[in-house]
């Protein structure tokens, strides 16, 4: 009986995740063409409602997420942030360019905490 165990490597529980998650990306990226095709049907108004809809959503959420503990006691706490949000606004507006926008949003940012 004890013949017939096989004893698995150390690294197969990390093989067997590493194909479970390589195979779920695969899923997601091969299922909006398996569902609608290249050239054949169009996406549901619903698909596209949220196509449009969705990314301006998940920008909010991020931003909330990363300014929910802010604290407004001393302006070490808040005006970092609101410099870097202020000039992410800014930047996107002016120039419609999302690397831009990040990277002064940041750059700002890391300034004004190292300086207050």
């Amino acid at each position: 009986m004890n013949a017939l165990l096989v004893t698995l490597p150390p690294y197969a529980a990390d093989l067997a995740i590493v194909a479970v998650v390589a195979l779920c990306t695969l899923l997601t990226r091969v299922l909006p063409f398996l569902l609608f095709g290249r050239g054949g049907r169009q996406p549901a108004p619903f698909i596209l409602y949220l196509g449009r809809v969705l990314p301006a959503a998940v920008m909010a959420i991020l931003v909330v997420y990363c300014l929910r503990s802010t604290g407004f006691s001393a302006a070490s706490g808040f005006v970092p942030q609101a410099a870097g949000v202020a000039v992410v606004a800014a930047l996107h507006l002016w120039k419609r360019n999302d690397l831009l926008s990040i990277a002064g949003g940041t750059a700002v940012y890391m300034a004004l905490l190292r300086l207050l």
